[in-house]
């Protein structure tokens, strides 16, 4: 059997899908090859993410050719699917969650609180715009997609005097040595499955969904299903004001949430607990005390709906 894996193109998904490649041959014996697809999100990469389509438009394309037999699997990165998936498509497989957190590459070397009033930094997520505003509203905000090299070439260029990226990518190509701070979540939470790859298939395939199951991580798939749960609750897509991490403590779940305000002026934070089996319960029941808090109406004022608001 030889399988093809759908992919975006960018060097970091190519990565990704070849290290799942490259387990199934060393693991499974299994043959594959990678086949690029081109995703909206890749065809409009300098407009912003909500101009572009919001939810999936990095996956779309790819899930349509695994719908249509063009593919046999794909590998995303977690925190780009959406929480509806469509009919006849299955997950078997959410691989062991790399560090989740976000970085800051900053040109003079300086940490983010050492950053002048006024520094000039990117990122296009309106997560972390927020977290970034309501922890420094002194500082310069700039909109940056592209792909890693992409943004790195701009802040290297001078445009920027720092930039915030995920911390995974750059440790899958390679890059770590560029990261100036590791952000703690009480200053920047992750995006909803940061860190993790997901493995989606056909669920009629049960030759695919039989070969990856053993690629799949119970502690990973535990906490991302709690964030996802979360994020499904508040009608979320990827472009939101949120911030969530999950993780398994003393065989406990825990998880963080935080709604902003887009300027950064309000933060609505809440944590629970409880039995892993349970996450998506947590996710759900969290997400409930966020919009009993008064998150629907900063998630209003981002420009999103809540379900009841």
């Amino acid at each position: 059997m030889k399988l093809r894996i759908g992919t975006r193109g960018s060097k970091l998904a190519l990565w990704q899908a070849e290290h799942i490649r490259d387990r199934l041959h060393r693991e499974q014996a299994i043959g594959s090859e990678v086949v690029i697809i081109k995703t909206t999100g890749d065809k409009f990469s300098s407009a912003a993410v909500p101009d572009v389509g919001g939810k999936g438009i990095f996956i779309k394309e790819i899930e349509d050719a695994l719908l249509e037999g063009r593919v046999d699997l794909a590998v995303h990165s977690l925190k780009d699917v959406p929480t509806l998936t469509p009919r006849g498509l299955v997950f078997p497989a959410i691989t062991k969650r790399e560090d989740p957190y976000d970085c800051l590459i900053s040109r003079s070397g300086r940490p983010l609180a050492g950053l002048p009033a006024g520094a000039r930094v990117g990122t296009s997520s309106l997560r972390r715009q927020a977290q970034l505003r309501f922890q420094r509203g002194d500082l310069q905000i700039l909109n940056l997609r592209g792909n890693v090299d992409t943004r790195l070439r701009k802040l290297d260029s001078g445009e920027m005097d720092a930039i915030i990226v995920a911390k995974a990518g750059l440790d899958r190509l390679g890059l770590a040595a560029r990261i100036t701070e590791t952000l703690a979540p009480d200053i920047m939470l992750p995006a909803v499955g940061q860190g993790a790859l997901a493995i989606e298939c056909r669920e009629s395939d049960s030759g695919v969904i039989d070969a990856l199951a053993s690629f799949d991580h119970a502690e990973t798939r535990s906490a991302v299903a709690a964030e996802r749960a979360l994020l499904a609750e508040l009608e979320g897509g990827c472009q939101v004001p949120l911030g969530a991490w999950a993780r398994i403590e003393k065989q406990q779940l825990q998880l963080d949430a935080r709604v902003l305000a887009a300027d950064g002026s309000e933060c609505i934070a809440r944590h629970a607990n409880g039995s892993a089996d349970a996450a998506e319960k947590i996710g759900r029941q969290l997400a409930r005390e966020l919009l009993a808090a008064g998150a629907d109406r900063l998630l209003r004022l981002a420009g999103r709906s809540v379900s009841g608001a």
